[in-house]
């Protein structure tokens, strides 16, 4: 039978980076140690290998994801690959492949892994995750189910993944919905399905958005530095189902008038921001004061979407129920 063809891109972290004898810094090298593994895992698959930057997570930032959304469609429209696997550190991970999940439209798999410990550290995960994440992208039954997240054995949706523990092999889960699916020695073996599927052509990064997370005692200051620092749009990480300080409130109608989009999620990271309460600065308060509220995302994907959303300009709290 005839090898598939997937396209592997190293974009740095963990699982590229070594740790120093010495000092035990984790930190990239010269050489991206996965760069030589990649050519031992050919009876995998055909392998066509780019590597656009060489960076840890903290310094990706949406312009990158941008380039990574070019390298793929610029792959899918000259090469016949059957799929494409994103190396890439763990820290923003989620919102890398959840950027390529609202704007790369093709039903081919997508998958994005990472490394919890560094290549030359005793337990080292990289390869073994680099491994599952190019048999899932080999593998019939993960087409048309989005951008995935593959990582110690487990199948996630790039939309419901987070990273849970600073330090933990399997630090990444879905809260609510676990994963979609398993990787086994035997097969790759998928028990659940993604009922929505989003696009928006996104072809630009200009906009500014901000995330803050609300807290007991919190006030309008942070608020209002918003509006004056020319923000397009900001998401709040709001208390319980989705309340605010009272003192908040004048912040919020500050921002409301510049027509400055809030999106509201909770800052726990099980269940569904609702407008429920109506005392002062309650959900139900805050909607009819415009403040939208998100259906389940976490804080830092909320960003992204209010971010693609603005830049296409989307109908933001149409997007926001999908």
């Amino acid at each position: 039978m005839e090898k598939k063809k997937i396209l592997v891109i190293h974009t740095g972290g963990t699982i590229s980076m070594s740790e120093d004898a010495a000092t035990g810094a984790v930190k990239p090298t010269d050489n991206n140690p996965l760069t030589e593994k990649t050519k031992e895992l050919l009876s995998l698959a055909e392998l066509l290998v780019e590597e656009p930057f060489h960076l840890p997570s903290p310094h990706i930032t949406p312009r990158e994801m941008l380039k990574l959304k070019e390298i793929i469609e610029k792959n899918l429209a000259k090469e016949k690959i059957s799929g494409v696997v994103i190396t890439h550190g763990t820290d923003t991970l989620e919102e890398t492949a959840y950027f390529l999940d609202l704007t790369v439209k093709t039903p081919l798999p997508i998958v994005v892994t990472g490394a919890m410990r560094s290549s030359n550290e005793i337990g080292s995960d990289g390869l073994y995750n680099l491994i599952s994440s190019i048999r899932v992208a080999s593998c019939e039954e993960a087409k048309d189910k989005g951008v995935l997240v593959v990582l110690n054995d487990e199948i996630h949706t790039a939309e419901n993944v987070t990273k849970t523990h600073t330090s933990n092999v399997s630090t990444f889960q879905s809260p609510q919905y676990g994963p979609i699916g398993i990787v086994t020695k035997r097969g790759v073996l998928f028990h659940n399905t993604p009922t929505n599927r989003e696009y928006y052509p996104l072809n630009a990064i200009v906009k500014k958005v901000t995330l803050i997370k609300a807290f007991a005692g919190m006030d309008s200051s942070l608020l209002y530095a918003i509006g004056d620092l020319d923000f397009d749009g900001v998401v709040i990480e709001a208390l319980g189902q989705g309340n605010l300080p009272p003192a908040t409130i004048e912040g919020i109608k500050a921002l409301t008038e510049k027509n400055i989009p809030i999106v509201l999620v909770s800052r726990c990271f099980n269940g569904i921001a609702q407008d429920v309460y109506g005392y002062d600065g309650g959900g139900k308060h805050l909607k009819d004061m415009g403040v939208i509220f998100s259906n389940g995302l976490n804080g830092q994907k909320a960003r992204i979407k209010l971010l693609i959303g603005l830049e296409t300009q989307q109908n933001i709290e149409e997007i926001f129920q999908i």
